[in-house]
């Protein structure tokens, strides 16, 4: 027995210029059909009869569509039935023909995308002065009454963001001792004032290096953890779920966050402090010559306390800086993986400049001070 043949999509010229005859069923799973005909039809063509196709729908007509485009005669030349011209109008009305908006240069346009960066960045500050304030406010609540705080959420996390950085924060602040003692070496040589390493060591690690140094690291670290792990429930609608049992997210999510990195930045800050000055003394005792025990008693005859109280009152400012924008830009989160990416990069380049920012502001603040 003989399978029946399947109808397919034709098209007949006639005449010159060309009168085109379409028949057969012009859909999707004739698509190869259709791209065949099309593409052998002649150039010179006056009028196209549709009226013949059986069936039809939307990539039938997006081919025709397309096919009047590339050779340069009106769409309304095409006759179609009169139960496929509903779709036909549907389909026409949606496709877009415009051509794309071509990218403005020059000064004006400069001047506008920075403008309009410079508006975002004003309301990015105006939600972290709100989001501050907002916690700020539920905190006293919660010093209030005791029963709102999480205990359990808050020991979490303070070994989270803080046993489990002493290794990194302890080897980077280690190596960049080291790095600062041999660097400054090199200069100091010359003046045959190397012994003047310690102090460099000591002020540089004890004022800047060990505060700033350490809450670079939990920046990238931390806040991009908090972004992600708040904008995947945001995303789950995990945080509408809380908010319809009558909890605060305030509560649950931010405000065990933000204790516990105000209670372990300066702990990691001490330490990077401590392993800082361990680096720069390595280096004294096997690059510079210098012994341990004149290495030691040199820092400690110079080292002044004012240096260790500057740097470690930066620290719950960055911890602050650092907890709150993690826990704002996933509370931003649109509810796609995409947005929850794009967030977590946004907090951690906000985090890192602003606390750089900072620094530079203390440091300036400092020294006019005389402290």
């Amino acid at each position: 027995m003989i399978a029946p043949t399947m109808p397919r999509p034709q098209l007949v010229a006639e005449g010159s210029p060309s009168h085109l005859r379409l028949s057969g069923p012009w859909t999707l799973e004739h698509s190869e059909g259709i791209s065949a005909a099309l593409s052998g039809a002649p150039r010179d063509i006056a009028a196209v009869d549709a009226t013949g196709i059986d069936r039809l729908d939307s990539l039938g007509v997006l081919q025709l569509l397309r096919f009047s485009r590339r050779r340069g005669f009106d769409f309304d030349r095409i006759a179609f039935r009169d139960q496929h011209r509903n779709l036909v109008a549907a389909i026409e009305d949606v496709a877009d023909d415009r051509p794309r908006r071509k990218r403005e240069y020059g000064i004006a346009a400069a001047l506008a995308r920075l403008g309009y960066a410079v508006s975002d960045n004003a309301g990015e500050v105006r939600a972290l002065i709100g989001f501050f304030g907002e916690t700020l406010v539920k905190l006293v609540r919660t010093f209030k009454e005791p029963s709102r705080f999480r205990p359990t959420a808050t020991v979490h996390h303070m070994e989270q963001v803080g046993l489990d950085a002493v290794p990194l924060v302890a080897l980077l602040s280690y190596l960049v001792g080291a790095v600062i003692a041999f660097l400054g070496s090199n200069i100091l040589r010359d003046f045959g004032a190397t012994i003047y390493v310690v102090e460099l060591v000591s002020i540089a690690f004890l004022r800047e290096f060990g505060v700033l140094l350490t809450a670079i690291i939990l920046a990238g670290r931390t806040a991009s953890a908090f972004t992600a792990q708040i904008g995947a429930m945001k995303s789950r609608e995990e945080v509408d779920a809380i908010r319809t049992l009558g909890l605060d997210p305030i509560d649950l999510l931010v405000i065990p966050r933000v204790l516990a990195l105000l209670v372990m930045l300066p702990l990691l800050t001490f330490i990077a402090m401590i392993f800082g000055l361990l680096g720069g003394l390595t280096v004294g005792a096997y690059g510079l010559d210098i012994p341990p025990p004149q290495y030691l008693a040199r820092m400690h005859d110079t080292m002044e306390l004012r240096h260790f109280v500057v740097g470690l009152v930066k620290a719950p400012f960055f911890a602050l800086v650092i907890a709150l924008i993690g826990c704002l830009e996933g509370l931003q989160v649109e509810g796609s993986a995409e947005s929850v990416g794009e967030r977590t990069t946004s907090s951690v380049v906000q985090t890192i400049s602003l606390v750089i920012v900072l620094d530079a502001m203390a440091a300036i603040w400092f020294m006019q001070m005389g402290y």
